[in-house]
């Protein structure tokens, strides 16, 4: 509960404060940029996924997805693979949760099974793309520990730059660095490094556009693996706010279902 007053106090306009330590700071805005996306209900989307290996090769997936918001906890979310043929029908199930790891279940349509994406495994890659299992869950303000670390431009707008860390000792980071717009609090980049303090990967979002008078989404978010070569490129489209979404949309038996 204290915890819970502490946040709602640093995101009442204490950005400011000059009194802030760089982690109250660093916290303010996580929670700033948080509370100004609760409220979107549900939403589905058209996703493509353009992989790209260090020989600059591309294969190309399209993808759906379903997300609902769920106030007292984090979010529920259904990725579903459309194309290509070898991977139709493949879904992933993911209930986020403030503190704890999420729960994700992953559908195998040659398999026919279910398959629970252990919390051991969440650096895992994401069906072969530069995205870990980690990446694609929610990002809940009590997942990790902030620091401001400065103000400096970003896409040619001033931008907060923030540290965070994760709690979770199943995390494949050490540390992650944030770029947000000071006008919208808009995620711009995010710096990840691996558990040997190495620059593992840069994600980058363009092409913001608003929904709803309130919720901004960003049509790409490009993964680029310094270590590795590899990048993944995800295009959004085709948003669909406040749908009806319910629970039973997202359950085991959904990720059958819904082929």
């Amino acid at each position: 509960m204290l915890r819970r007053l502490l946040l709602l106090l640093l995101s009442l306009g204490a950005c400011s404060a000059a009194a802030q330590t760089p982690e109250e700071k660093g916290l303010a805005i996580a929670t700033a940029a948080e509370r100004r996306d609760d409220g979107f209900g549900d939403f589905t989307a058209n996703m493509e996924m353009i992989l790209k290996n260090r020989h600059a090769e591309e294969s190309r997936r399209k993808l759906r997805v379903l997300e609902r918001e769920v106030p007292a906890d984090g979010d529920k979310g259904l990725t579903l693979f459309d194309e290509p043929a070898d991977v139709k029908g493949t879904a992933l199930l993911t209930f986020s949760h403030k503190v704890n790891d999420d729960d994700q279940w992953l559908y195998l349509p040659a398999l026919k099974r279910v398959k629970r994406i252990s919390s051991a495994n969440k650096s895992g890659s994401f069906m072969g793309s530069e995205f870990s299992y980690e990446d694609i869950g929610s990002q809940e303000i009590d997942k990790y520990r902030y620091k401001y670390l400065r103000d400096e431009p970003c896409d040619g707008k001033p931008c907060f730059v923030i540290e965070r860390y994760p709690v979770s000792p199943n995390s494949g980071y050490t540390r992650q660095v944030v770029w947000l717009d000071q006008a919208h609090y808009r995620t711009w980049k995010v710096e990840y490094y691996d558990r040997k303090q190495s620059l593992l990967k840069t994600l980058t979002f363009n092409g913001y556009q608003q929904y709803l008078g309130k919720h901004w989404r960003a049509a790409e978010l490009f993964m680029q693996n310094h270590q590795s070569g590899k990048s993944t490129l995800l295009k959004w489209s085709d948003y669909k706010f406040r749908v009806g979404l319910k629970d039973a949309d997202f359950n085991e038996a959904s990720l059958k279902r819904q082929r």
